[in-house]
């Protein structure tokens, strides 16, 4: 079936729309694929090897802009941490507007065997590193040690409760933050995937804990941030104090002040009053349903006689001796009538004459 297509009517611009998507996915191709591979920053030295009293030349690049950066020669590829490195002789660059740098850095034995390594970090601000490896002629060399688990000791640098209530907290839902803290491996070995406890308490109360898995490697002599969550029981107000500790080691306490649910007690009040009318409302409709009714006697309407022609409202007193009807007075306030005087007829003899009299 054809389609036919009315005047004025755009064509549909979906051939293009398919073209450009393709170019597009086409050029994008290589560029995310450059960008993941410049993920990190990166460094190189100049040569691989050099002895005691020599320099090397590290440079560096894809680094954060203007950061600090130590460079330090490095025993046994670090695995002890700094306590492995040539600290006396270790240098400091700043980073330039670029993210490259480029140092010089006199060879000096650390007080580890080789293997060792050329460490470059961040001194401030968001921690970043990155290892070259390097021979320190005439040093010694010896194999790795095994790692030892246990060995690791974590210390909290820093701690905050970030987040805050919100309109549902208000209403009795569960209070929730979370605990950030700036961990630091000050043993020999690294701490991989630490589990630890967050308690928290109210009060006299012991603090109650839950054991949270950070998934991660703590190498020695580093420092991370460490993100736990932390949530109360529902309806939950008061001052609170959240704990952390690691292997039964207490590592920081956190206060933790929380606000009054009045949500639920504006909810509760009105919910009183609400019932309270409706009861009101269903006996009053009970009460009178069930209420007798009473009649209330009418009196019958008072019949209307037509005045005689002989009399007036304001002739004399009827033979009961009531007043006249007067409408615009009550009963109380009617006036009073003169006295009654009987008036008396003369009396007339009245003499009988005997039939047949003149």
């Amino acid at each position: 079936m054809n389609a036919c297509r009315f005047a004025g009517t755009p064509a549909r611009p979906s051939a293009v729309v398919t073209v450009l998507a393709l170019v597009l996915l086409t050029l994008g191709a290589p560029l995310t694929g450059g960008a993941k591979a410049a993920e990190g920053p990166t460094a190189k030295v100049s040569q691989a090897e050099a002895g005691t009293g020599g320099t090397v030349t590290v440079t560096g690049a894809r680094w954060r802009p203007r950061a600090l950066l130590t460079l330090l020669i490095c025993g046994q590829n670090m695995i002890g941490g700094t306590n492995s490195c040539a600290n006396g002789d270790g240098r400091a660059v700043t980073v330039g507007a670029d993210g490259t740098f480029t140092k010089k850095l006199p060879v000096a034995e650390p007080s580890k065997p080789c293997p060792c390594v050329i460490h470059i970090a961040t001194a401030t601000g968001e921690a970043a590193a990155a290892d070259v490896a390097f021979k320190v002629a005439g040093h010694p060399v010896a194999p790795l040690p095994k790692e030892r688990s246990g060995g690791e000791r974590l210390s909290v640098l820093s701690a905050r409760l970030d987040g805050s209530s919100g309109l549902l907290t208000w209403f009795g839902a569960p209070p929730s933050r979370r605990l950030v803290v700036t961990v630091g491996n000050l043993g020999s070995t690294p701490a991989r995937d630490p589990v630890f406890e967050v308690g928290t308490s109210h009060g006299v109360f012991a603090p109650s804990w839950e054991e949270q898995r950070w998934r991660g490697t703590l190498q020695p002599g580093k420092k991370t941030q460490v993100k736990l969550d932390v949530e109360l029981s529902a309806g939950a107000h008061g001052d609170y104090l959240v704990s952390l500790r690691y292997r039964a080691k207490l590592l920081v306490e956190q206060p933790w002040t929380v606000g009054r649910p009045w949500g639920v007690t504006l909810f509760w009040v009105l919910l009183c009053v609400v019932v309270a009318a409706t009861v009101f409302r269903i006996g009053m409709a009970v009460v009178d349903k069930v209420r007798p009714r009473t009649s209330r006697a009418v009196p019958p309407p008072r019949p209307s006689t037509p005045p005689s022609s002989g009399s007036s409202a304001s002739g004399p007193a009827a033979a009961n001796g009531a007043h006249p009807a007067l409408p615009w007075f009550t009963p109380d306030t009617a006036p009073e009538a003169p006295p009654h005087h009987q008036i008396s007829a003369p009396s007339e003899e009245i003499r009988s004459t005997p039939k047949g009299t003149t």
